[in-house]
């Protein structure tokens, strides 16, 4: 079988051909997609016989002369009942396999086929682009005309399932818009909304593709006509690493952008936009099929009802829309902003023409804004589930740019970091919906709303974002109109925002001076409850890798710890040790539902043997701590399985209490494995802290994760003659920040660089 290859002219002035076989050129935009559908069907020409009564029918991307670079080929052997049908399709069916082409076919009479298109409606949608490629025009004409005809007489019946199918897939899927490695074709706002459209304008409830939507569509077929030539093969999700080089492939640089980010930000954006285009024009055309589904317009007078909902904003026919009074006067600043929250609270879509009407006509916001359109933000941003939708028509229409004009740099702004799923922009209101489930929770909701809407508006610009992003927050809340203490605050949840899980997952809770210095950097428990609802929902916005349950747990335990101190005056006492590893024989071995405890004889290097213990059996540690009491060493680690399964803890028991024992035979398989286990990335790096302990010097590993790590550098620090009293382990997508505390005051120069040494050996 010849399979697809990919050359170029070696002068670079020759097209690139993507099949030699076939002789399928690549190249990028409409052209190019035009040259590879006359290529094609001039190839399947040739291979079709001489026969009265069928026809080679294209639908999908070559049915409608779009064929990417690697796309596959759909086709329709259709027939009028000739015999010894199948072995023609089979001498059709195989030249195109051994081209090594991927084939999506059938064979079908026209009755056939519109009886499989009225039970399944995208087979009903596929047919509308149905077109002739070889053998009898007439029949292929039949097949299409008559589709044409049963879609227009049923679509609106069949648009109901077929909007849930589309659910499904973006549920699948997720929004391109906001997706920092979306697929161009299956996510909302890609390439497959696009047939939809066509289907629906094609019924003719409304007119769906509009000049704006062809060049979206355009400039989405032009990325992925660069993605399949970057990769050399057939893919559609935009990942990441092939970002700058499809960039490169459509000729798109970073200053098409502003110069403010790379070229391969640039393209995400552009992207992003296209997608948005996509996205709303089927919103508006799903909102217009439900109209003429349900016939509204029931009243005498032809003119559907109206329904006040909020002031100045009516709801007619489904969708909002401004009272006639609202019209007809000076329009208020806050009127927008007003519209939208009554959009969010009711989850019902704006008007377009109200959008338009709004961004033509409203007045920009005063400085400070009044307090009724204060009010109105306040209310959007904690309107739950209908602030998304509510947002994006606001962003849509620009309405947003004039409320905050900070937004325009924000705007489908990637987020380098392989824990975020969203791009800023939607990460800042999926944060504040996130926010709106944990108001109850606070003294003041307002300004949790606001701080999870703001807390990551420093990204994008140089430096710390937090940092950079306290000073930017404020603006925002004064122009908004907050008090000069409450936007205070609002820097102040900006640049903490980072704080509690940081100290949670890095640092030693029983620790007092731990304790004392984030109460100290909190101020009060106001603060404290406002930056531990931000945590949970900047968590929740940013994605499934960014919270668990020990996350939780952690990030809990230290906000109580903090709120006893703030309210007191006294930190905490440590916990004092569980008394069943402090009585009995040794070894000692408890293992609860993500907890392992140890008890042993006093010895240097336990800390390592459980470690690597707990690594064989695919248990990664999230935090150790270690002690010795009464001559007894005690080992404390919370532990997760690395791949979810739980190890047997028969098992697991039993090499503990050997390992602790000193078992060499187990001391042997942990150092076999620790050494076949070394991470990759950048380099490690070590850094020391003077003061973030009471009795301890804490050297912090930045490194790339690994199975055994905690085991091999434990081991590293015995060796080096460091004592370590408690580790704590924080996870950041492929990388780790450890946390080792060592006892004893600061070691000199000689010895620090010697332990730092032994470490980064180690990783």
């Amino acid at each position: 079988m010849t399979s697809l290859t990919t050359t170029t002219d070696p002068t670079g002035d020759g097209p690139l051909v993507v099949n030699e076989v076939v002789g399928v050129p690549g190249g990028i935009g409409g052209e190019a997609r035009a040259a590879r559908a006359d290529a094609l069907d001039a190839w399947l020409r040739g291979l079709f016989p001489a026969r009265a009564g069928i026809a080679l029918v294209a639908v999908g991307g070559l049915g409608r002369r779009q064929c990417a670079p690697y796309g596959d080929l759909d086709l329709v052997l259709l027939h009028a009942g000739v015999p010894g049908i199948d072995e023609l399709a089979a001498s059709l069916w195989y030249p195109i396999w051994d081209a090594g082409l991927r084939l999506d076919h059938s064979v079908r009479t026209v009755p056939e086929a519109l009886s499989v298109a009225q039970d399944d409606v995208k087979v009903a949608l596929g047919l509308l682009d149905a077109r002739h490629v070889a053998g009898d025009p007439d029949l292929a004409d039949q097949l299409a005309r008559t589709a044409a005809d049963h879609w227009r007489r049923t679509a609106v019946r069949q648009l109901p399932g077929l909007r849930e199918i589309t659910a499904a897939r973006w549920e699948t899927h997720g929004e391109l818009a906001f997706l920092l490695e979306g697929d161009l074709k299956e996510a909302a706002g890609g390439l497959r909304d696009v047939g939809i459209l066509r289907a629906i304008a094609t019924a003719g409830v409304t007119d769906a593709l509009r000049p704006a939507v062809h060049a979206a569509h355009r400039r989405l077929l032009d990325t992925r006509d660069a993605l399949h030539q970057q990769v050399g093969r057939r893919v559609d999700r935009l990942v990441a690493q092939e970002r700058d080089g499809v960039a490169a492939l459509l000729g798109l640089r970073a200053a098409d952008a502003g110069g403010v980010i790379g070229d391969g930000d640039a393209l995400l954006r552009r992207v992003a936009g296209d997608a948005r285009t996509v996205s709303h024009a089927l919103d508006d055309a799903w909102r217009a099929a439900d109209r003429l589904r349900a016939g509204r317009h029931r009243t005498t007078g032809g003119r559907p009802p109206r329904r006040p909902v909020a002031r100045d904003v009516v709801e007619q026919d489904g969708e909002l829309v401004l009272a006639r009074a609202a019209i007809g006067a000076r329009p208020d600043p806050s009127l927008s902003l007003r519209v939208a929250a009554a959009a969010a609270t009711t989850r019902l879509p704006i008007a377009r023409a109200t959008c338009e009407w709004l961004a033509a006509y409203c007045p920009p916001l005063p400085a400070p804004w009044p307090p009724a359109a204060r009010a109105a933000f306040i209310t959007l941003l904690g309107a739950g589930p209908g602030l998304v939708p509510a947002w994006e028509t606001c962003d849509r229409y620009g309405l947003v740019d004039g409320w905050l004009p900070e937004w325009t740099r924000l705007r489908s702004l990637p987020q380098h970091n392989p824990v975020h799923r969203f791009t800023l922009d939607r990460h800042l209101v999926q944060a504040a919906y996130e926010a709106s489930r944990h108001t109850r929770d606070v003294d003041r909701p307002d300004l949790l709303l606001l701080g999870a809407f703001l807390h990551d508006i420093g990204k994008g610009l140089p430096g710390d974002h937090s940092t950079v992003g306290a000073p930017l927050a404020e603006a925002v809340a004064t122009r908004i109109g907050l008090p000069e203490d409450e936007a205070a605050l609002i820097a102040r949840l900006v640049r903490l925002h980072l704080l509690l899980p940081d100290v949670a997952t890095r640092r030693d809770l029983s620790d007092p001076k731990t304790v004392a210095g984030v109460a100290e950097r909190v101020g009060d428990t106001t603060t404290l409850d406002l930056l531990h609802g931000l945590v949970r929902a900047d968590a929740a916005a940013t994605g499934p890798a960014a919270w668990s349950d020990w996350k939780g747990r952690l990030v809990a335990e230290l906000v109580a710890r903090v709120r006893t101190a703030l309210d007191t005056g006294v930190v905490p006492a440590p916990p004092a040790p569980d008394p069943a590893l402090v009585a009995g024989p040794l070894p000692v071995v408890h293992l609860g539902e993500d907890r392992v405890s140890v008890a042993a004889a006093d010895r240097r290097g336990l800390l390592a043997t459980v470690a690597g213990c707990l690594a064989l059996h695919r248990l990664e540690v999230i935090s150790a701590d270690a002690a010795t009491v009464d001559g007894r060493a005690l080992v404390q680690c919370r532990v997760q399985p690395r791949y979810g399964l739980a190890p047997d803890p028969i098992a697991l028991r039993a090499d503990l209490r050997r390992a602790v024992g000193g078992d060499v035979s187990v001391t042997q398989r942990l150092r076999g494995r620790a050494l076949a286990a070394r991470g990759q990335g950048a380099a490690p790096r070590v850094v020391w802290h003077r003061e973030a302990a009471t009795d301890a010097v804490l050297l912090e590993l930045r490194a790339a994760d690994a199975a055994g790590l905690l085991y091999r550098v434990a081991c590293a620090l015995d060796e080096a003659g460091a004592q370590v009293r408690a580790a704590r382990i924080s996870t950041l997508g492929g990388d780790v920040v450890d946390a080792f505390y060592l006892v004893g005051g600061w070691p000199p120069d000689a010895d620090r660089a010697r332990i730092e040494a032994a470490v980064l050996a180690a990783v």
